[in-house]
């Protein structure tokens, strides 16, 4: 589950040399309100488990293996129970999520300087936040899904249309 990344983030950033440090950085901080936002806090079994998961280097499909097969302690077998199974570990969102919860956290990290902040990153469109989750996913910053593909990021929404058109400053003149 917790793998090693392979590189630093540095050291993708110059491999890609397309968007800067910052930009990876906010596409991490958005997945984990993305998440939150649709999954909910993550509860203390939950977080006893992924612990558990990740000293032992597990993926969701192993645990489960186990589960099956008997091969976690009782006490881990209780936790797994107690939230109705493994699958409710899942805390997956798909590219289109993403997206949209990018959009949210931009707005409310910077309000009406989002769209700006983004073009000065080079992020212009959901493509780029997809080629920045994919670079993170090669690289095992991030986890993906095998169904998981660019094509989820592709035209998801129109930048100009999501960041600029529908706000208007008010000014108090009269």
């Amino acid at each position: 589950m917790a793998r090693q990344p392979k590189k630093s983030i540095d050291q993708v950033v110059a491999e890609v040399r397309r968007y800067p440090t910052e930009a990876y950085q906010f596409v991490r901080e958005g997945l984990a309100f993305t998440v939150e936002r649709i999954h909910g806090k993550e509860t203390s079994t939950e977080r006893r488990i992924h612990q558990f998961m990740q000293e032992r280097d597990l993926t969701l499909q192993k645990l489960q293996e186990m589960y099956e097969a008997g091969e976690v302690p009782q006490w881990m077998a209780r936790y797994i129970a107690k939230l109705g199974g493994v699958q409710a570990l899942n805390r997956h969102v798909t590219g289109q999520e993403l997206c949209w919860g990018l959009r949210d956290y931009a707005l409310a990290k910077w309000g009406l300087m989002a769209g700006a902040v983004l073009r000065g990153w080079n992020i212009t469109s959901t493509e780029d936040f997809g080629r920045i989750v994919f670079a993170l996913v090669e690289n095992d910053f991030m986890q993906k899904e095998p169904h998981d593909t660019m094509e989820d990021f592709r035209a998801v929404y129109d930048f100009k249309t999501a960041f600029e058109e529908g706000f208007t400053l008010r000014t108090d003149s009269n």
